[in-house]
């Protein structure tokens, strides 16, 4: 048996000598192997007899139990030296500063959306948003668009199938519906933003089947064409970065706003180039109006009562006014060296008071 002692000591004195899991697996081999020195010991077993078998099978079961203990505790050891290591080898300094390049850019519209919140929410306007996929009421009924309304035909509107009660969703054509579920849902005074993707069936250089809206919507028992005019020129010459941008408000309609206009901004075209602000042109760049009262009805509010503005804007336009992108339809190619281009820095947020874009 002081064989047994002396290959247990050697064995143990090798596996303390390993220095990572790969040597301490070949001592495993050379020890416990099919051809190891402890598995070589039971070939003995083939010349022994009764007691003498037994006692010698019984010290080899119990020198295998012993080497296979010491190497898990050795393993174990091992292990979490190589984890320790590999760990402070990946460790992250996270008070280095950022590498801006690896990061990526913001998309223009993404920025644009961003500038508009951070406008609007210096006015105390709250962000409101809602789902993409619609019904007939309150995409077009609680507005106000009568029963055969072109805006309601196949040819600008996203139809889902029709269900089995005859009543088909829809994809938004705007984010008016927005306004409809706020008013249905919150008593006012009520002063929202609603900026989201709408879908209509259109696609050339100046339209595209999915676009950003940013809408607007004010009611409460005192507000007038006044306090819309106001926060819409707020609006522009915040977001053009100017100190008063011209602006002009032509009659027009809508189904859902009396009276209703288009809203123009000044703007010079010579030499073929556009600059926003002073000069002897106009640009359209937004509708608005005052909430008819039949949507104020139709959204369980009393119009003898209340009564307020809305106002609705395409983010890619009012992008590409301001940053200079001649075509829509590159907002959506997913070209990186337009990105890279076009795009933002990543961790500059935009705020009134540090800036909006660059």
């Amino acid at each position: 048996m002081d064989d047994f002692e002396r290959l247990k000591s050697e064995i143990e004195q090798t596996i303390d000598a390993a220095q990572d899991l790969a040597a301490l697996d070949q001592v495993r081999v050379g020890a416990i192997g099919k051809k190891g020195s402890v598995s070589a010991l039971m070939a003995r077993l083939g010349s022994l007899q009764g007691d003498e078998k037994r006692a010698w099978g019984a010290a080899v079961n119990r020198l295998k139990d012993e080497v296979t203990a010491a190497l898990e505790t050795r393993r174990a050891t091992l292990g979490q030296a190589e984890l320790a290591k590999k760990l402070a080898a990946e460790r992250l300094d996270l008070t280095l500063p950022a590498a801006i390049e690896r990061l990526g850019k913001i998309h223009p519209i993404s920025q644009t959306i961003e500038e508009v919140i951070a406008i609007f929410g210096e006015m105390s306007f709250v962000l409101a948003e809602g789902p993409d996929i619609e019904d007939d009421f309150h995409n077009f009924t609680a507005l106000n668009f009568p029963p055969g309304h072109p805006a309601r035909e196949m040819h600008d509107t996203f139809y889902l199938p029709t269900k089995p009660d005859g009543s088909r969703l829809l994809l938004r054509t705007h984010t008016s519906p927005v306004q409809v579920r706020t008013m249905q849902q919150a008593k006012p005074p009520i002063r929202i933003i609603a900026p989201g993707r709408t879908y209509r069936s259109d696609s050339d250089q100046t339209h595209t089947p999915m676009f950003h809206q940013v809408e607007a919507l004010v009611i409460d028992e005192a507000t007038h064409m006044g306090h819309l005019r106001g926060c819409i020129s707020a609006f522009v010459n915040a977001y053009f970065e100017q100190d008063k941008v011209p602006v002009r408000f032509r009659p027009s309609f809508f189904p859902f706003t009396e009276p209703s206009a288009e809203v123009d901004i000044g703007c010079s075209r010579k030499g073929g180039e556009l600059k926003i602000g002073a000069g002897e042109d106009w640009l359209e760049i937004l509708g608005c109006g005052m909430v008819h009262p039949n949507v104020l009805r139709a959204c369980g509010i009393d119009p003898e009562r209340y009564q307020g503005f809305a106002f609705g804007m395409g983010i890619e336009r009012i992008a590409m006014l301001k940053y200079g992108i001649p075509d829509l339809r590159t907002f959506f190619d997913g070209d990186l060296r337009w990105l890279d281009h076009y795009g933002f820095p990543p961790l500059e947020a935009p705020s009134l008071v540090t800036g909006l874009g660059r």
